[in-house]
């Protein structure tokens, strides 16, 4: 009987155990306080899991290297590396700058189209002028020469007219029923078929090349008085403004003038520039042919350089300007023929003193100024040239629709010919719908 007693205690001490431990570990109430303090540390391991608070951390040294120190080896081949490439661009740099400063050679003032005592002399204007150009590259003409050397004499002209072609000769108009329509300004025929006579005619304009191009041949269909077009890709770009660089046209500058609209197109070489008034599209104008005598006295009296003329009438009205200039010189033509006349008249012996005869001096007619004469003759070429494209026009006009049909088979045989291929047409319906297109153009023209 003992030895149960003691065992059912042993069995409530075992359950009270835990039961206890679980209250211990509860946090207190707010009710409940705290009898007393708790237990000192006990040197003890418990069995009850409680993270440490956090704390200042200690550190100590164990001798080792830290990693950040320690690089591997390709780490360290790397930035070896790296280093040594950044030394040898700095080295090629240093050594560029240096080259950019050499001295002007023949062949690269040549190309340069400039002298000796033209180009920037110090070194660093040398250098300044070369790394410039580095970047300078997409801003200049697509050809360094623009224009193909000059015909010889007799069939090259000795001056060069550059035209430009909006607003000068054409002018652009837009509306919503029509859309963009192009008109002739007056007198445009003429101009360009007489001076033609006088000046290697070029049409120099702004536009890209495949909208100015169908104007061009509609102002010159047979190409009888305009043998060179330039574009948009033959002009500069300076400062975002779009300009017409001389220097890039193989010709003298002393037989050049540039017709134009925009001074700013005219800027690097305004000395070889006349910039006339917009045309607005007025059908009366008359500005084009009222350019035409001093033009055409240019062409006659073939002066050495054209551009102190031209800096002389800078600022001016150029027609009225010259037409009081050719006005004062058949003033002054005919004051002298006078004096001529009269002393021939009033001399010792005459035929008519041999006679008896005391009548008065005859009045015979004032011959032509020199500039008259020329005038005169380059009047009847013209006329003579209209007139012999007027009676060949139906031949010229066969000749072209040759060329045209020899271009769109032309075409029809590359790329045209293979897009027709993937589509499914044979070659000889692609030559059949072009003749067809050609019989049905004739008709509609005519």
């Amino acid at each position: 009987m003992y030895a149960s007693v003691l065992l059912r205690g042993a069995v409530r001490r075992q359950a009270f155990v835990p039961a206890l431990r679980y209250k211990s570990s509860l946090p207190p109430s707010n009710n409940q306080q705290p009898t007393s303090p708790p237990p000192p540390p006990s040197s003890l391991p418990s069995l009850d899991f409680q993270p440490d608070e956090p704390g200042p951390e200690k550190t100590e040294r164990t001798g080792a290297k830290s990693s950040k120190d320690s690089l591997s080896s390709i780490e360290r081949r790397r930035r070896y590396l790296g280093r040594l490439s950044l030394g040898i661009f700095a080295v090629a740099l240093g050594v560029q700058g240096i080259y950019l400063g050499r001295e002007w050679d023949a062949e690269e003032l040549q190309s340069r189209k400039q002298k000796i005592e033209d180009a920037p002399s110090t070194r660093w204007a040398r250098t300044k002028t070369r790394f410039t150009e580095l970047f300078d590259y997409f801003n200049k003409p697509i050809w360094t020469e623009l224009l193909p050397p000059p015909l010889p004499a007799p069939h090259g002209k000795p001056y060069t007219l550059l035209v430009s072609m909006d607003d000068l000769l054409v002018t652009s108009t837009w509306d919503r029923q029509q859309g963009w329509r192009t008109a002739k300004r007056p007198g445009v025929d003429y101009f360009l078929a007489y001076l033609s006579q006088f000046y290697e005619v070029v049409i120099f304009t702004t536009q890209h090349h495949y909208t100015a191009m169908p104007i061009i041949e509609k102002l010159d269909p047979y190409n009888f008085f305009i043998p060179y077009k330039l574009f948009r890709e033959a002009t500069r770009s300076v400062n975002g403004k779009i300009v017409k660089d001389l220097s890039y046209l193989n010709r003298d500058l002393s037989k050049v003038i540039l017709l134009d609209t925009h001074e700013e197109h005219v800027s690097t070489h305004p000395e070889n520039a006349i910039v006339l008034p917009k045309w607005t599209g007025s059908p009366g104008d008359r500005g084009l042919i009222a350019i035409i005598p001093f033009l055409e006295s240019i062409g006659i009296y073939k002066p050495q350089d054209v551009r102190p003329i031209l800096q002389a009438y800078s600022g001016k009205d150029i027609p009225i300007e010259y037409a009081k200039k050719e006005a004062e010189a058949k003033l002054k033509h005919i004051e002298e023929w006078k004096g001529k006349s009269k002393g021939l008249s009033t001399g010792g012996f005459t035929l008519s003193s041999l006679f008896g005869s005391t009548g008065e001096v005859t009045h015979s007619p004032i011959p032509p100024t020199y500039l008259e004469q020329k005038r005169a003759e380059a009047q009847r070429v013209y006329k003579e040239e209209q007139a012999y494209i007027a009676a060949n026009k139906n031949e010229f006009d066969r000749l072209l629709e040759e060329d045209r049909l020899a271009m769109a088979k032309e075409m029809s045989g590359s790329l045209w010919g293979v897009l027709d291929a993937m589509a499914g047409k044979k070659p000889e319906d692609t030559e059949k719908s072009v003749d067809g297109g050609t019989s049905q153009g004739k008709v509609a023209s005519a």
